[in-house]
């Protein structure tokens, strides 16, 4: 006899988050070897030499719980960013800050703004706990503060940016969010995530570690998975005001981040020549890509992060799957609400260059819409 298992309606109502597959899954369903991924916008370059050296060396400590409270981990962030150890809370990637800031601070019918498109973790936590997300559009691809200003109301307990945000790569300036804090009301909590800052290169954009460490109602989301090539280890961190980095320690799970986790992730802050390389292999990556898309005619929109968005015009998932039968994984936007765009993330030079092959190729099998190949 079947259990009668009742899902409450609001969890059901939620699309759920669809990973971009492993590479191997999709070796084997296409029937290749040997493809380059560029849909996930990870590290070319692998893992810090540094945090895999220390995870080797931690496996002998496995059978031991972690530190449930990440002292050596917190004090080296908090070094490292020049902040308190107390405004720190650590979690198993960004996303599980993200639900612990839903479920702190929102209840049932409570609103959080957030620009759209955008990371699409943001509205699954929201509608976790029975609050609900507001969208708003996107303007000429950046996110559009004044119009989320507008859509804040007595209701609107947080507001997410993702800067530079997913799967724009455009950013939040210094003096624009400012002008957005200065009319806020000062009980709405302001998340920005920015997984991706160390790829910026405009001086004026926003980075808000200084005032979430300042105890501004303000929280800064940082990850280990994109710059130090751990998005295998699942670790992430969030800075904001203390008495909310006490509150979310009070339902974060003991030990969110496991004990590799935290011995590659401190490694990594020290690996200084690693990120000096990955800066530079993404800067010339993006430099050369723009030139080859510049000479195929294609519209792409320049970024600030270690991905961006190319206008295919074409059927996006077509170009999708054609690139797969290429043996080059690129992400599709459809799902994003940008039918005709995909998405890639900057690859070793030998990845770009076998990039740009295939898209020739590509391009003259599949039509424009409306048209004959190019």
């Amino acid at each position: 006899m079947t259990a009668d298992i009742r899902i409450a309606p609001h969890i059901l109502a939620i699309d759920p988050y669809v990973p971009g597959k492993p590479i191997e899954e999709l070796e084997r369903e296409m029937g290749i070897r040997d493809s380059v991924k560029l849909a996930s916008n990870e590290n070319p370059l692998g893992p810090s030499p540094l945090a895999a050296a220390a995870v080797r060396d931690a496996i002998d400590h496995l059978h031991r719980y972690p530190d449930g409270a990440g002292h050596e981990f917190i004090g080296a962030l908090a070094a490292h960013l020049d902040c308190r150890p107390q405004n720190i809370v650590m979690g198993n990637g960004s996303d599980d800050i993200i639900l612990l800031l839903a479920n702190a601070l929102l209840t049932p019918g409570d609103r959080a703004v957030m620009p759209r498109p955008s990371f699409l973790m943001y509205a699954i936590a929201v509608r976790t706990v029975g609050a609900e997300p507001v969208f708003v559009p996107l303007d000429n691809l950046a996110i559009d503060l004044d119009a989320m200003l507008a859509m804040v109301d007595d209701r609107t307990r947080l507001v997410f940016l993702c800067n530079p945000n997913n799967p724009t790569g455009t950013i939040v300036r210094r003096e624009a969010f400012e002008r957005f804090m200065a009319a806020l009301p000062p009980a709405v909590v302001v998340v920005v995530d920015e997984a991706y800052i160390e790829f910026v290169r405009d001086p004026e954009c926003l980075q808000s570690i200084g005032l979430a460490a300042a105890d501004r109602p303000v929280v800064t989301l940082r990850t280990f998975s994109k710059l130090y090539g751990l998005a295998g280890l699942r670790v992430g961190y969030g800075v904001m005001p203390a008495p909310l980095a006490e509150g979310l320690n009070r339902i974060r799970q003991p030990f969110n981040v496991n004990l590799l986790a935290q011995a590659g992730a401190r490694a990594a802050l020290a690996d200084h020549e690693f990120v000096a390389r990955t800066l530079t292999l993404v800067h010339e990556g993006l430099d050369y890509l723009y030139a080859e898309l510049d000479a195929l005619g294609l519209t792409y929109y320049p970024t600030h992060s270690n991905f961006f968005l190319i206008d295919m015009v074409r059927d996006a998932q077509a170009v999708f799957e054609a690139m797969l039968r290429e043996g080059v994984i690129v992400r599709s936007m459809r799902g994003y609400g940008f039918p005709q765009f995909i998405r890639v993330n900057v690859g070793t030079m030998d990845e770009n260059r076998r990039f740009i092959a295939a898209l020739r190729t590509v391009l003259n099998v599949i039509e424009p819409a409306g048209g004959d190949p190019a």
